[in-house]
């Protein structure tokens, strides 16, 4: 059973910086794709970074390029989500979640697990 557990959250101030880890588990991720998705009160989930585990290739939301960034650490099957220049409309719950495909998705319903969240606040 794959395991995904988030860490990292927290308050910040706007133009600040946060780095959010996902520690995976339960098995072998060489054909998955990782991905953060966030979720603000009264909002839609939406997609904001994938990185497929085997190439490492990396894909951002256009709301984030040029200030998040996603990587990968094999040895510790983790997924960081590096987010620079925070704004407060980037508060919201972070979730991270896997897929046994290696082609990355930006639809939450296309991916099979999850992690619990783990809460951003950026105050202005």
């Amino acid at each position: 059973q794959v395991q995904l557990v988030e860490s990292g959250g927290g308050l910040v101030q706007a133009g600040g910086s946060l780095r959010l880890s996902c520690a995976a588990s339960g098995r072998t991720f060489v054909n998955y794709v990782m991905a953060w998705f966030r979720q603000a009160p009264g909002k839609e989930r939406e997609f904001v970074a994938a990185i497929t585990w085997s190439r490492g290739r990396t894909y951002l939301a256009d709301s984030v390029k040029g200030r998040f960034t996603i990587s990968r650490d094999n040895a510790k099957i983790t997924s960081y989500l590096q987010m620079n220049s925070l704004k407060p409309e980037d508060t919201a719950v972070y979730y991270c979640a896997a897929r046994p495909l290696p082609v990355v998705s930006t639809t939450p319903s296309e991916y099979d697990y999850w992690g619990q969240g783990t809460q951003v606040t950026v105050s202005s």
